[in-house]
């Protein structure tokens, strides 16, 4: 068996684990891998293959259901976690009134991911994912460089960077990355992957801080001179430069095919960006 065969095996076994590891124990671990998988694997089914069949559509629309109840608790998770850093000096009590609020959010989230995850639909997965394994023919695979750089061309890469643009790059990044992944290890899809790994980390960091700052204003309400809420915003607007500034880099350096490290911002998208901050 070549290895990409065996990459792409591999995606249903590890998701077949993830599954009933989640339906045992939904720590944000078991989330966060059960995700991710789900993901892996709709890129190779609905990407990298050249035809999607009935059965496959059936497993992804089953998977799909509960990757949406794990994004719920995913994201929680990671409210959760950028909250307990944050240091504020004044307004302990309100920081932890808005931890407890979100540890019962997820508690009420997890509730309902477990029940999407019950026995009879982990069984029926499981199965789905053995056959769709046995069935799945990689000779007639897509090339997966091409179809990740076919998923980034999706954005207009001369748009102006707003916040609508930064949330297509993420998801799409996302796609990109996992169809990327499964080119094996030559140093071209190495150099690609980290690009996008770098445009989901910047990205994704400014994402879970701007939704921690959104739930945190519709639980705590409109409080004049609040100092969690000023700090929450300061954070969130930190992370959105910051994110503009590596998407900039790295959308050159996609342009180029050049590291990012080695790359200086055009002057339109340095304009761009700088218009995007200031605003």
């Amino acid at each position: 068996m070549s290895p990409e065969a065996k990459r792409s095996r591999a995606i249903f076994r590890k998701l077949e684990q993830d599954i009933v590891k989640l339906s045992s124990k939904p720590q944000a671990q078991n989330v966060h891998r059960f995700r991710t998988g789900t993901r892996r694997l709709q890129i190779l089914l609905a990407e990298l293959s050249p035809h999607l069949d009935r059965k496959q559509k059936k497993l992804l629309k089953l998977l799909g259901r509960i990757r949406k109840r794990a994004g719920k608790v995913r994201d929680l998770d990671v409210q959760l976690t950028a909250l307990r850093s944050l240091k504020v000096a004044r307004e302990a009590r309100r920081k932890t009134q808005l931890i407890d609020h979100l540890i019962e959010l997820r508690r009420k989230q997890e509730k309902k991911l477990r029940r999407a995850v019950e026995p009879d639909t982990v069984r029926e997965i499981r199965k789905r994912l053995e056959r769709a394994r046995r069935e799945f023919k990689t000779e007639s695979s897509r090339d997966p460089l091409t179809v990740a750089r076919n998923i980034l061309k999706r954005i207009d890469a001369t748009a102006p960077i707003t916040e609508p643009l930064l949330h297509r790059y993420r998801i799409l990044g996302k796609r990109a990355r996992y169809a990327a992944e499964f080119a094996g290890h030559s140093a071209e899809a190495q150099r690609f992957i980290a690009q996008l790994k770098r445009i989901q980390d910047a990205l994704g960091d400014w994402h879970d801080w701007l939704t921690l700052t959104q739930t945190a204003g519709q639980h705590l309400g409109d409080i004049p001179g609040s100092a969690l809420m000023a700090e929450l915003r300061n954070v969130t607007g930190a992370k959105f430069r910051y994110a503009v500034n590596v998407l900039v880099q790295v959308r050159a350096a996609l342009e180029s095919q050049k590291p990012p490290a080695a790359q200086t911002a055009k002057p339109a998208e340095v304009k761009a960006m700088q218009a995007v901050s200031a605003a």
